[in-house]
């Protein structure tokens, strides 16, 4: 009893909790914008199997986090850099972002029709959940090692990855609907994850950037975006 009454695990709880939902930022948008390319019906039910595929894949890595922790060790040395396991899940999974993203923006901005992917170009829900399960493994590693690094309660961090997926099943919906209501939205969201990507194949080569420089850049261009919508909708009203 007194351990849940000890409140610097109360206070590890909260301040894990809020750094999975910071980083899971980019999974919502990856999994916002994703979900676009099966067809309206089966949107929602996309956006909810990747999510809950996210913390199902998160609690399963806490599970076996001595393994996880284990893909830091050195694998072989490119050019006086030794590389892990990690960074070769860094590299891939930066380079299977960057494409995706790059591809996303072509259909977007070079498609004859103008609106993106058309009905009868739809992906399977199959084909897009895997997509979406490919990048949660890729963002979980980062997650637990997070995790681990703050706490060795195994509960708490189980609890922390369900509060902050719970979060982000609920803000989904949202994002999702004003990425689709909002086309230039669409392109910021993707070039933020084109950064990403390419912050993930940096780590993954040995040069660490600050993920601070990344949310920095991600909300400077948010508040942007956001100043060009309210200049846009005053512009829309009637003036008496």
């Amino acid at each position: 009893m007194e351990l849940f009454l000890d409140p610097t695990i109360w206070g590890a709880l909260l301040t894990l909790t809020l750094l999975e939902i910071v980083l899971g930022v980019d999974n919502i948008i990856f999994i916002a914008i994703m979900s676009e390319n099966v067809a309206e019906s089966k949107q929602a039910t996309a956006r909810r199997i990747g999510l809950i595929g996210a913390s199902v894949s998160r609690i399963m890595f806490l599970c076996f986090a001595g393994w996880i922790l284990s893909l830091d060790n050195e694998l072989f040395t490119v050019f006086s850099h030794g590389v892990s396991g990690h960074d070769i899940v860094l590299i891939i999974g930066g380079l299977f972002l960057l494409g995706k993203a790059i591809h996303e923006i072509y259909e977007r901005t070079e498609n004859h029709s103008g609106h993106g992917h058309s009905e009868n170009s739809k992906k399977t829900l199959a084909s897009v959940i895997t997509q979406i399960m490919i990048m949660d493994f890729v963002f979980s590693i980062d997650s637990v090692i997070t995790a681990v690094g703050m706490t060795d309660l195994l509960w708490v961090m189980i609890v922390s990855v369900i509060l902050s997926v719970s979060v982000m099943l609920v803000a989904v919906g949202g994002v999702s609907r004003f990425i689709e209501r909002h086309p230039s939205v669409k392109i910021v969201a993707l070039s933020f994850l084109v950064l990403i990507g390419t912050m993930l194949v940096a780590e993954g080569a040995g040069q660490h950037i600050p993920k601070g420089y990344i949310y920095f850049a991600m909300g400077f261009s948010v508040f942007v975006q956001a100043l060009e919508i309210f200049t846009k909708r005053n512009r829309e009203i009637p003036q008496n």
